[in-house]
């Protein structure tokens, strides 16, 4: 019985293996592909929206769409940029800070706590009150507005990964920390911190594409020719009498890149990292 097992077994994985793989590329390499081909299209033929190859490849769309509006697209990176930088420095300092205190405390205000951060997870933003307290604040329209936004959105789950990543570093290491005469910012700067260094990880790269490919948020938050960001640029090739689907293709395809060779690159760190505390969590 086990002899015949053992070659099902493989049969069934070996067909488990082909049906993701064609899953996969159903789901992420065909849409690719599409937005590919079109971009390489001159405007008439992109407009029949097919998966059909370019008859002839106009790569001059490109320089197009980076020449577009004085070189918009480049301010738009550089304003996505700067904001994803921010926002991910500020995730990464303070709930790393609140991960270690909501992990190793216990009592009914850090039950309380993570009952918010919980709830944080499944409330959806309000734009009109988020609108209102900026206005308050000063910061409505402000790259300065616009990374509080971003940041604050990502706390709850950022929070979640490192606190649950914290559950695998044993205690006895802060003991023996503050028996050696260190104080509670050193012992988490010097000894906790750099052993976050997986989650940390995938806090960033997670968080960085969730930030640079966000489009509604700086659309509410950060209206304005000059604080155009990258997923912004997409709206001047739509307009209520004529589109430019090669050029709108050729844009997506110029700020896809970057984070797709971001994600690609460190994948292996998203997975090990989300994973790492998920035993003795």
């Amino acid at each position: 019985m086990k002899t015949k097992t053992k070659p099902n077994k493989k049969k069934y994985n070996c067909i488990g293996d082909i049906v993701g793989v064609l899953a996969a590329t159903v789901v992420f390499i065909v849409p690719f592909l599409f937005m590919l081909f079109n971009s390489l299209k001159d405007k008439k033929e992109a407009n029949f929206l097919n998966l059909a190859p370019p008859s002839s490849v106009e790569w001059g769309n490109y320089l197009d769409v980076i020449q577009t509006d004085k070189y918009t697209i480049l301010r738009a990176f550089l304003n996505s940029g700067l904001i994803t930088l921010f926002s991910v420095i500020l995730l990464t300092v303070l709930c790393s800070m609140a991960g270690y205190v909501l992990q190793r405390r216990r009592g009914k205000l850090a039950s309380g706590v993570n009952m918010i951060v919980l709830i944080g997870l499944m409330v959806p933003p309000a734009i009109l009150p988020t609108i209102w307290v900026m206005q308050g604040l000063q910061v409505y329209r402000s790259m300065f507005g616009m990374i509080l936004v971003e940041a604050a959105l990502q706390i709850p789950f950022t929070i979640m990964l490192y606190r649950g990543f914290m559950s695998s570093i044993p205690a006895e290491l802060e003991e023996a920390a503050v028996i050696d005469g260190c104080g509670r910012w050193r012992v988490f700067f010097k000894i906790i911190f750099p052993l976050l260094k997986p989650v940390t990880a995938t806090v960033i790269i997670l968080n960085a594409v969730t930030i640079f490919n966000d489009f509604t948020n700086p659309l509410y938050f950060l209206p304005g020719s000059e604080n155009v960001t990258v997923q912004l640029t997409l709206y001047r090739y739509m307009g209520q009498f004529a589109n430019s689907f090669n050029l709108l293709f050729a844009d997506v395809i110029i700020i896809t890149i970057p984070m797709l060779i971001l994600f690609i690159i460190f994948n292996k760190k998203i997975v090990a990292g989300m994973v790492a505390g998920a035993v003795k969590g």
